[in-house]
Formats: C-alpha cells, structure tokens, sequence
C-alpha cells in the first residue's frame, strides 16, 4: 500500500458522495413534481412521448397498477431480446456474420439484461452482431435500470402519502427517467469517451499485419456508447469479454476513475433523494457516513491484501511485490481494489481487474459487499434493500426497549415485517440452495476449472453475483452450460422480482397509513447511534447467513495460504 495509492481510492469515493448531493437534490424536484432547471427542454418531448403511448400524466397508480405495468413491461422487453438473440445472424448490422445464441444463452442473457445483472456466458466480441449490441444490450441497460430506479422513486412516495394509495404512474416516470437523467448522461459520458480513446464505430473487425508478420483481427464498434450506459446504469456487461480491462473499453487510469464516478454517483443520490422525499436530510447523511464507512473499509482490506502480494510466490520462488496477476499495470493495485470495491458496492458489476486472480481475502470482500446487497447498491433497488434493512432494524429495536414499531411517521405492523422478511430471507436461499446444488452435480462442478476451496469460491460468487444483479465473476468457472445458463437465469429473475414485489406491496400498505408526527416515544432512526446498529443488524444477519459457506471457501483458502 502506497499513501497515493490511499489516498487516490479516497479521492474518488469523495468526488461519487460530492457529486450525489446535487444530483439528488435534481432527481427529488424531478420526481416529486417541483420545477426543475430542464424543463422547458424535456417538457415538450415527454409530451409529445405522453401522447403517442396514451399516457394521462396526471392520472396515478396504486401500488398493484404501477406494479403490474412495470412487470408487463419488463416481460415484454425479455421477450424482445431474446428472439434478437436468437435470430441475430438474419438480421442487419452483423459485418462479422455473427451467428444466433442456442436457446439457453440466449435465456441467461436476456433474464440478465433485463434484470440489471448483465451477468454474460458469452464473449460479446465474438458472439453479439452490431444489432444485438445496440438494440438488445444498450437498449436494456437504460430500460433496466430505469426500472430499478422507478421502484426506488415510488417507494418514499408511499412512505409520505396520508391515506392515500397512490405512489405515482409508472410510465410518467419511466419516461422521464430516460428523458431527463439517463439518456443525457450517458450522451455527456459517451462523448467525454471517445474523446479519451475508447471507439465507437459501426464498421466491422480490423484485420491486421503485425510486425511478427502474422495476422490479426482486431474487434470494434459501438463501444462508447455502451460503456456510458454501462456504469451511469450500474449494468457492467461490457462490449468485450475483458470488459473494463480491455483497452477498448477503459484505455487510461483517467477512465477507469471516470467510470468509477459514473457507476455510483446515481446510487448515491438516490439516498440524498430518499432524505428529500421525507423532509429529512440528517437521514441521509447517517445513510451516506455508514455505508460509506462500510465501503471505503472493504476497499482498503482489497488494497493491503493486493498490495501484499502471494505468500505462496514469496516462499517458493522469493518473489516479493505486489500481485499483479488478473491485473492492468495502467491501474495497477490502487486503482484496481477501488474498483472492485466500489463495482460490487454499487452492483454494477464491471471490472477492470480479474476477480479470480485477488488473493482469497482480497476476493472475500465483493462476495460480502453483494451478500449485504446494499452497500448503496444498485440503480434504485439498492435503496430498497436499505430502507428494507432500516425497517427491520426498527422493529427490532422497538422489540429491545418495548415500543411499537414505528418508520417515517408510519406505524410498522405484522403485514409490513412478514413482507419485508420475504425480502430479505429470498437473497440467501437463491444464493446458497442452487450454489450446493451446482457442487453436489456433475453439471455443476465438471464447469469448473479450479480445483479445491478455490472451485467452490468460484461457484459461490456466480450465484452471489446473479442473485445481488451484479454480473462479475470469478473467471475461473466456465458458466456457459445448459445447466448454469437456466439456473442462473432463474436466480437472477428471482433475485430481481421477488424482492421487488415484496417492497412495492410494502409501499401500499404503508401509503394509506396516516402520517403520525414525531413525539417523546418515536424511535430517531437518523442518529448515528441508530446508524451503527443498522450496520450492526445487516453485518450480524450477513455473517449468521453465509459465514459457514464464506468458511469453506475465500476464508479457508486464505487459511491454507497461510499454513503452506
């Protein structure tokens, strides 16, 4: 560990949690009506959206409604993509004559596109055409993460409507996600990107004369424009299989920090929009301090264990240093552990280091980050894990001092609890059911191609990854079978949609509850005191939960390490 590289990984968490102040403050007068400084820009547009869909603005929707269209929606789109998956090699845009993807992969990738999990099986390179990029992958990493986002933003309007059962319309809102947030951002980004050398081309692969005398083919297209909705949307399914690695898609330490930024900055404001919508921001500071205390540890744990190298390496051969295997040297440790750090912080997914390649303590750390699943998350849905966590860890403490229940000027009773339990119990079952599965079968464990405790860290972080919508991997685990395709397929589908219907029956139920005011017996859950057991309960919940798989994989792999 070096104090630039320390202080380069503080430098830019600071700028994600600066820079989500005001964006928060922009996405809350945009979603709760206010007057906001693009209006007389994106106004006309939304309208003239409004009236070729049929949409009535001010018409709303309670919770079943804006539910029921979101999972409509959602469905429709799969299907979509995946039958240009499956018939992209008939179709246009495909100068490398790229056949379609067999039923099953095509089932993975569409179930993890639309999921926000963009977990891939595939080299995108060699088996997505120039149409299945763009109208496939790009088109449902905006749609995708707007969904997620819409859920978040519908949520705190049931939180402060008075017996009301309304929480907005969805297509109002999904529209103006794309039209004043995602699609201008990511046109700021992918131009800011070109501009620093990734391409964006729609002309097909180069081929080459090296100086060796041999040929190669050298892979391009619209990468820029991809790579920007990539990290704005915490998607991270990337253009090339190396993805944020390869030099295409991350060719500097200046992008790499700029995709950084990119995949956080929403996440964080998020929570400052959380604190606007309930008239309390000291909620969403103890919010940003926690979490972000929780991030910036996991970072450093990654940095000491990379920075101190392989002890393995050091006793056999003498070597000493740094472990740079799976590692760029234009990022180098510093840069590297940031980023995997902050990618399975914020669920997006992207890497610029290989995973499998981080000493087992070091890849420790993104396992734990998307077992907690909230470590500011995801686009939106990581702001419903933690308010789900926050209302667990009221009605535990209200049970501890003997006071009702009691979130936001809402009473919290049996119906809530039960729900949000439902929430929170499915993210480890889709995790460690199909992970002791996939060990226990031949289909399971002849896909991969590591041996030892290492293997079985490498099937636990592909079902942990599909479950939290994240989509890195330990690379080491050939997942592109019928078998993995369909079971995590499966587990992202439900990994996405169970929790979220769960939080959206959450929001009506509490919407047409009456807003009850602040008295001497109200539980202050925007105390740093109460910050501290929030952590505590989803850190005790996290460890009585997987510590016994964790035990059997990166934890005894670092322990037999040690002893060698």
């Amino acid at each position: 560990m070096t104090i630039a590289g320390s202080i380069g990984i503080l430098a830019v968490i600071a700028i994600i949690l600066a820079l989500g102040i005001p964006l928060g403050g922009y996405i809350y007068r945009v979603f709760s009506g206010k007057k906001s400084v693009f209006d007389k820009v994106c106004a006309p547009v939304e309208g003239l959206l409004f009236r070729i869909v049929g949409v009535d603005p001010s018409v709303q929707m309670d919770w079943k409604s804006y539910l029921r269209a979101l999972m409509l929606v959602n469905f429709t789109m799969m299907l979509f993509v995946y039958g240009i998956l499956r018939l992209q090699g008939f179709l246009p845009l495909n100068p490398d004559h790229i056949q379609g993807m067999s039923w099953d992969l095509a089932f993975n990738t569409a179930a993890s596109f639309i999921t926000n999990t963009n977990w891939q099986n595939y080299a995108g390179e060699q088996s997505l055409s120039y149409l299945s990029q763009m109208s496939a992958i790009s088109y449902l990493q905006f749609t995708s993460a707007a969904t997620g986002f819409v859920a978040a933003i519908a949520f705190p309007r049931g939180l402060v409507a008075h017996r009301s059962a309304m929480i907005g319309n969805f297509w109002v809102d999904l529209i103006r996600i794309h039209t004043r947030l995602l699609i201008p951002l990511a046109i700021v980004f992918a131009v800011v990107l070109i501009g620093l050398g990734v391409p964006q081309t729609l002309q097909g692969a180069q081929v080459v004369h090296t100086l060796q005398g041999q040929i190669q083919t050298i892979a391009r297209g619209p990468v820029a424009s991809l790579e920007a909705i990539k990290q704005l949307g915490t998607n991270g399914g990337g253009y090339f299989n190396a993805n944020s690695a390869h030099p295409f898609e991350d060719p500097s330490a200046w992008t790499t920090v700029l995709e950084m930024v990119a995949m956080g900055v929403i996440s964080c404001a998020l929570v400052w929009t959380f604190g606007r919508f309930i008239g309390n921001r000291k909620q969403a500071v103890v919010l940003y301090v926690c979490l972000t205390g929780v991030m910036v540890l996991g970072a450093f744990i990654i940095y000491a264990g990379e920075s101190a190298g392989n002890p393995l390496l050091q006793h056999a051969l003498g070597i000493k240093g740094a472990n740079m295997e799976g590692k760029e040297v234009r990022f180098g440790t510093g840069l590297s552990s940031a980023f995997a750090a902050l990618t399975t912080a914020f669920t997006t997914g992207a890497v610029n280091a290989m995973h499998d390649s981080f000493m087992p303590i070091s890849g420790l750390v993104p396992l734990v980050f998307m077992m907690f699943n909230l470590i500011f998350g995801g686009k939106g849905v990581g702001l419903l894990n933690i308010l789900m966590f926050l209302m667990i860890t009221v009605f535990l403490s209200g049970l501890m001092v003997g006071r009702t229940p009691e979130i936001f000027g809402k009473k919290i009773e049996a119906r809530e609890i039960k729900l949000a339990t439902v929430a929170m119990l499915v993210h480890p079952f889709i995790i460690l059911v199909p992970t002791a599965i996939a060990l226990a079968t031949k289909a399971g464990t002849s896909m991969i191609l590591n041996p030892g405790l290492h293997g079985v860290s490498e099937v636990l972080y592909a079902y942990t990854s599909g479950a939290a919508n994240n989509g890195s991997a330990f690379a080491g685990l050939s997942g592109n079978n019928v078998f993995f395709n369909v079971t995590e397929g499966l587990v992202m589908l439900f990994g996405r949609y169970v929790s979220l219907i769960a939080m959206f029956a959450i929001a009506g139920s509490l919407a047409t509850k009456a807003v009850i005011p602040p008295s001497a017996g109200t539980l202050r859950t925007d105390t740093f005191s109460f910050g501290g057991v929030f952590v505590a309960v989803f850190v005790i919940v996290g460890a009585l939960t997987f510590f016994p798989a964790l035990a059997i994989g990166p934890i005894g792999e670092q322990l037999q390490m040690w002893l060698s």
